[in-house]
């Protein structure tokens, strides 16, 4: 199993970077941050110093989306960066939550989500695309490689991951919700002709080593109203009788009343009270380190190739460490 950590751009951007290094001396081979560039500093400025100061790690957002960027921009982004570092970056990318609601617009649709994906990769590795009933491509760019990665949660989502990506990230670590969309992903996938298991499979979700579960609980709090938003659309479109979508993963969004971009992703987050305990201890992985251990290997045994820890609460230094000494040892590899 791999493993990876997700950063905030938040001031100052030198704190990223050094946290990015500490994690690659500490085992984890890619770095991330969120890709919301009002709510927090832009990130691809700030990628091009994270690959500097790492060796090998594979740097990129979680997620981005097509709505904020013309998708050109963002596969020249990619395309500079990857021909100055060495091919070390990974496109994960959503239909835009925080990004595209913060700025009055809806989340992207699927459609447009698919197209963009298909520009965004094949102009990155060098090919010739049609945008916008022009022929494009980039000429100081030959050949190259950007994994496309899709984050996702319900069933056309999952199956447009299936046909398209290269790589399927899950915003939670619940394995019951693991193993449902996993097995959609591959579904789609083989019916489509592709091969299922050539897909990365990358959970993503807050960690926090410790012994106090009451503090890390409320310290990830937060996570599970970021889920909500996802969840929230996921009900107004399918429905919460469990048919479309797992009870698991609806449930606990009847008590949600609103939601303040303002504090998106952060520890302390005020709209968040709806979120119960049984949810974080679901969605998270909390306690000591044989708890981390235990969550972590069943979710490799249901196939996932990389966790990614988001690490936004007030133990940053002593969680990195517990992994890079104690926990990632057990399972890379």
């Amino acid at each position: 199993m791999d493993f990876g950590v997700v950063l905030q751009t938040d001031p100052p951007a030198w704190r990223v970077v050094d946290l990015a290094r500490r994690a690659e001396t500490l085992g984890f081979t890619y770095g991330y941050t969120f890709d919301s560039h009002v709510l927090w500093q832009e990130p691809f400025v700030i990628y091009s110093a994270m690959l500097a100061a790492t060796q090998r790690m594979v740097i990129g957002p979680m997620v981005t989306n097509p709505g904020t960027r013309d998708w050109t921009v963002i596969a020249s982004l990619f395309a500079t960066l990857n021909d100055m570092y060495g091919e070390r970056t990974v496109c994960a990318i959503g239909r835009g939550d925080s990004a595209m609601r913060v700025i009055g617009q809806k989340p992207c649709n699927l459609a447009t989500l698919e197209e963009s994906m298909g520009v965004i990769k094949s102009l990155a590795e060098g090919d010739v695309v049609d945008y916008n009933g022009t022929e494009q491509s980039f000429p100081w760019r030959q050949g190259g490689s950007l994994p496309m990665w899709m984050a996702a949660y319900g069933p056309k989502a999952l199956d447009l991951c299936g046909r398209r990506a290269d790589g399927f990230v899950l915003q939670l670590a619940d394995p019951q919700i693991a193993e449902w969309t996993i097995a959609a992903v591959r579904k789609s996938a083989a019916a489509a002709g592709r091969d299922p298991e050539s897909l990365t499979i990358t959970v993503v979700a807050p960690a926090y080593v410790g012994d106090d579960l009451a503090h890390q609980r409320d310290q990830v709090r937060w996570f599970g109203g970021m889920v909500g938003n996802h969840v929230a659309d996921l009900v107004n479109r399918y429905g919460d009788d469990g048919s479309a979508v797992p009870q698991a993963l609806t449930d606990y969004i009847e008590g949600r009343k609103g939601y303040d971009y303002a504090e998106h992703g952060r520890a302390g987050n005020e709209h968040t009270d709806f979120v119960p305990d049984e949810i974080i201890d679901r969605f998270c992985i909390l306690g000591d380190e044989s708890a981390h251990l235990a969550r972590l290997q069943e979710l490799e045994n249901l196939g996932v190739d990389q966790f990614a820890i988001y690490l936004m609460h007030d133990q940053k230094d002593e969680t990195l460490n517990a992994y890079g000494q104690r926990i990632i040892p057990v399972l890379a590899g």
